[in-house]
C-alpha cells in the first residue's frame, strides 16, 4: 500500500503530537495544509549544527539521535527521538542557527513545520505557546541533568541511570540501531569502558546482558549503583 499523504493523515500525525493536541480541528487543518514530508534512510543526515534553521520536526516514524561533534569527530548524543517527538524547538522560535546534528537512525518520516507558520500559531494560540514553553523546559532540564551525570558521575553510575529510566518493566529493549558505540555516545565515553562497565554490573549479579536487550535482576542495587559518583 502506497504512503497516506492525504491532508487527513496529516492532521491525525499533529493531533497525536501533545504540542498540537489541544488545537481545534480547523487549526489543526491549517497547520497540517503548511507541513511538508520527508523521507530519510539509516544514517540519513536531517541538518546539522551550525545550518539556518528551516523550522520544528515531527516525527512520524522512525528514530533520530541528537548529536554534538567534537573536532576530532567524537559523537556526544544529547537525545534520542521516536514517534510522536518533536525536535528543533528553539530555532524554531528565534533565528538561532540549528544547536545540534540530527541524525536518522533508520528509515524514517517526518513533518517539517516552518518558522513562520510556527510564529503564527504563538501569536494567535496562547494555549500552545504555554505548552511548548514547558516542553522547552523539560528539554532545558533534561540538558542540566547531563551536563551533571557528565562532569559528576562514573559511567558506572550513568549506565544504571540509563537502564533504570529505559527498563519500563524491568527489561531494556535494544533497537536493531541501538550498539554499544550509540549507548557509548549517549554516556559520553568509548565502547571499550562501556563494555567493562556491563560486565562489572553482570559480574554483581545487577544486570543480565543479552543480544538483544538487557534484564534489570536487582532493582534496588542498580539504584544505589546509580547514585555513586
Amino acid at each position: 500500500m502506497p504512503p497516506d499523504h492525504s491532508l487527513d493523515h496529516t492532521t491525525a500525525i499533529l493531533a497525536a503530537v501533545p504540542h498540537f493536541s489541544g488545537l481545534d480541528d480547523a487549526t489543526l487543518r491549517a497547520v497540517a495544509q503548511a507541513a511538508i514530508r520527508r523521507d530519510y534512510g539509516s544514517s540519513q543526515v536531517v541538518f546539522v549544527e551550525g545550518e539556518p534553521s528551516d523550522g520544528l520536526f515531527i516525527v512520524e516514524s522512525g528514530w533520530f539521535k541528537v548529536i554534538k561533534l567534537s573536532p576530532d569527530g567524537r559523537e556526544q548524543v544529547i537525545h534520542f527521538l521516536g514517534p510522536g517527538e518533536t525536535f528543533n524547538a528553539m530555532s524554531a522560535f528565534s533565528e538561532m542557527p540549528n544547536p545540534a546534528t540530527v541524525v536518522a537512525l533508520e528509515k524514517s518520516i517526518v513533518w517539517l513545520i516552518h518558522r513562520e507558520a510556527m510564529l503564527w500559531l504563538l501569536d494567535t494560540h496562547p494555549k500552545l505557546a504555554r505548552v511548548m514553553i514547558q516542553k522547552l523546559a523539560t528539554r532545558v532540564q533534561h540538558l542540566i541533568s547531563l551536563v551533571e551525570d557528565l562532569s559528576l558521575h562514573t559511567v558506572e553510575a550513568r549506565l544504571a541511570r540509563l537502564l533504570l529510566e529505559q527498563g519500563g518493566e524491568g527489561t531494556v529493549q535494544r533497537r536493531r540501531w541501538a550498539t554499544q558505540t550509540e549507548m557509548a555516545a549517549r554516556l559520553g565515553t568509548v565502547p571499550d569502558v562501556l563494555s567493562r562497565a556491563l560486565r562489572k554490573l553482570a559480574a554483581e549479579g545487577l544486570i543480565r546482558v543479552a543480544r538483544h536487550q538487557i534484564e534489570i535482576l536487582d532493582i534496588k542495587g542498580l539504584e544505589e549503583r546509580a547514585m555513586l559518583e
